[in-house]
């Protein structure tokens, strides 16, 4: 090799960890930005189902153990006329919202399932972070029971909505009450959303709302901070899924014959419908219910309880 040629190949040799070393410094100097993460979420507050009769999904709900804690009317001045939203009480954070049958449902199902709503810690900061996930939320603005609220449009143009628990709002002031002994549920841990594309589902609510899989199961999905879940199943209809946890399923079943409500009884599970055909599934055994799962804890009742300590308002939203 030649002197020149010899005298290059070293220069390289001595300069590569010159460079190599700069450009760390530079990586240093100029760190990738921080991975987004999403503002808390307690969990599920409600989801709206369309209903052909809200008084005899009403008195359904009442054999259940599960009370209605207010509604709004059509007239506004007149508790008398037809109401036109039904606030069933599952516990202290979460409800079953009926509505009427709708001939113009605005994107939405005649009747069954409607929308999902997520209880949100700071639903400004949850709304900022979707506007820089690059979704299109409206406003915040102040609901008629008076708490915060926004929504934005998901995949396949449902409605996601959100909201934030507010002092003086009828949920609020509603703590503690219209809470029967007789429920047969605390609360509901999951529920079905139906999807044309499960897997174009799961990328939306993974990658833009940052909900993380349960275990290996990709259609499983935690709530960001929450121990709620969203399961993605094939759309089959409008009829909604809500997923109960109780403690015994032949006792369950008891409370059903008693009070004269047919179930069908599966493997790890229960499922009654509503007189509109929607699902309401029980088990005593939620590893068991999805069990190609791997849970990363043991989800039980009691635990679900206090999975959020934070409480800037004085009240447990999570309380059942």
């Amino acid at each position: 090799m030649p002197m020149s040629k010899a005298l290059l190949a070293v220069s390289l040799l001595l300069a590569a960890p010159l460079y190599a070393q700069s450009s760390m410094q530079f990586d240093e100097k100029n760190p990738a930005p921080p991975a987004p993460k999403s503002p808390p979420i307690h969990g599920i507050a409600h989801i709206a189902i369309r209903v052909h009769d809200i008084a005899v999904s009403r008195a359904f709900y009442e054999k259940l153990g599960y009370q209605q804690a207010f509604a709004f009317h059509k007239d506004k001045a007149n508790d008398a006329s037809p109401i036109s939203q039904s606030f069933i009480k599952i516990n202290n954070r979460q409800f079953i919202e009926l509505y009427p049958t709708s001939p113009t449902p605005d994107n939405q199902p005649a009747y069954g399932f409607m929308h999902l709503c997520f209880d949100g810690e700071d639903l400004n900061a949850l709304h900022d972070f979707d506007v820089a996930q690059g979704l299109t939320p409206i406003a915040v603005r102040k609901a008629g029971a008076g708490n915060l609220l926004f929504t934005l449009r998901g995949p396949e143009n449902q409605n996601i909505e959100y909201t934030q628990y507010m002092p003086g709002s009828l949920h609020y002031e509603d703590r503690g009450k219209h809470i029967s002994t007789s429920r047969l549920a605390e609360g509901f841990f999951a529920v079905g959303l139906g999807m044309k594309d499960e897997n174009a589902a799961h990328d939306f609510y993974t990658q833009k709302l940052l909900f993380t899989t349960v275990g290996l199961n990709p259609h499983l999905l935690y709530i960001p901070a929450s121990e709620d879940k969203v399961q993605l199943e094939p759309l089959t209809g409008t009829a909604s899924r809500i997923y109960f946890e109780v403690l015994d399923l032949d006792t369950t079943a008891a409370k059903l014959k008693t009070r004269g409500i047919a179930y069908k009884l599966g493997k790890n599970r229960l499922t009654i419908t509503d007189p509109d055909g929607n699902f309401m599934v029980f088990t005593d055994s939620v590893r068991k219910l999805w069990p190609i799962v791997p849970f990363k804890t043991g989800i039980q009742s009691k635990s679900d309880l206090n999975r959020n300590k934070s409480n800037p308002h004085g009240w447990n939203p999570n309380g059942r």
